[in-house]
């Protein structure tokens, strides 16, 4: 049986939506789209990378500076015609409380899962402190623990960092369910013994009860 839920952020609970902070050279959708996959994409073929990067990206979520470093870079590279500013603030966009939206269906899981006593964990790899935007949304109080790589020193899809979700929110990891968008790094969990969900990383509107759909046996 569920007893617990370990939840992956970016493309899960929330997508990213830059609103028009955004230099107006990528206001086309060609530039945005390729943007936003780029800044959220959760893994990314080595061959994509400048070589002196490589070793970098592997550790973007446990290193704030590291990871501003390696952006800027893949964004510099992205031939947009950005200033250095502008790059600057494509970014910094990235963790504006405001340019990240919830799904349809994560508020009310949170609060239905709160109802039900199921003890919640967030686990992100992510360098930058995303409790905010979970406190805009009023929904910070819904979950148990945030469990973030920059701040344990681990990045999924190692298993550490999920039996530490797990300890965290006082669930055996074969009790526990990790609903994420990542195969690869979300579906780490299976190494506990957890069971694993993955849903697409589409747009709000086009994904209105993937998660309620994962949750179905528990909800």
């Amino acid at each position: 049986m569920i007893h617990g839920v370990l939840f992956d952020f970016s493309g899960t609970l929330f997508h990213f939506e830059p609103g028009p902070g955004w230099p107006s050279e990528v206001a086309d959708d060609g530039a945005r789209d390729r943007l936003t996959a780029l800044l959220t994409a959760p893994t990314m073929p080595v061959e994509q990378l400048p070589p002196d990067l490589v070793d970098a990206w592997e550790r973007r979520d446990l290193d704030p500076d590291v990871n501003r470093t390696v952006y800027l870079a893949l964004l510099a590279a992205n031939d947009i015609g950005l200033t250095d500013a502008e790059t600057e603030a494509v970014y910094t966009g990235l963790t504006a409380p405001e340019a990240w939206r919830p799904y349809p269906d994560t508020v009310d899981v949170l609060r239905e899962l709160r109802a039900a006593d199921v003890p919640v964990a967030v686990v992100s790899n992510i360098s930058w402190d995303i409790r905010d935007i979970f406190r805009r949304h009023g929904v910070e109080e819904l979950v148990t623990e945030f469990v973030l790589s920059f701040e344990e020193g681990v990045v999924k899809p190692d298993p550490k960092i999920f039996t530490l979700a797990c300890q965290r929110i006082g669930v055996a990891p074969g009790n526990a369910l990790m609903i994420g968008d990542s195969p690869e790094n979300d579906g780490g969990a299976a190494a506990i013994g957890s069971a694993t969900a993955i849903v697409e990383p589409l747009a709000t509107e086009a994904r209105p009860s993937a998660l309620r759909e994962a949750l179905a046996d528990l909800l």
